[in-house]
């Protein structure tokens, strides 16, 4: 299979289009919008929680770690999908190869289930 510069232009141009709309909706938007500061606008401003007090207080660490496992089993999950379009392709090899990813999937979640990492106190 033999590829062409021209073959990538459609993309190309469809990359400077999304580029050029966001680009142009911003700066139309920071020259057409109003311009109102206050006290009230200019506040910090977190889930309807007035900032008072030190930002520096200790934090639990189960939010980063729910955060980051959510992540890890998001993204080899999105590892299934062209998997999933090229089944028939990769044939015998391809789903022994994926076995043994969802074995390394399902052994990851039972440990963590086993180290508790996703409940709550």
């Amino acid at each position: 299979m033999q590829t062409n510069q021209v073959d990538y232009f459609p993309i190309f141009m469809q990359m400077l289009l999304a580029v050029g709309f966001v680009a142009g909706t911003i700066f139309v938007s920071s020259k057409l919008g109003p311009k109102r500061n206050s006290v009230n606008k200019d506040k910090n401003f977190e889930c309807g929680v007035e900032s008072v007090g030190n930002a520096r207080i200790p934090f639990s660490v189960k939010y980063f770690l729910v955060a980051i496992l959510f992540v890890l089993f998001d993204v080899e999950v999105i590892f299934m999908y062209p998997w999933a379009v090229n089944f028939r392709e990769m044939g015998l090899d391809g789903l022994i190869k994926m076995g043994i990813f969802m074995i390394f999937l399902i052994v990851g979640f039972f440990y963590v289930m086993k180290k508790k990492g996703l409940e709550w106190e």
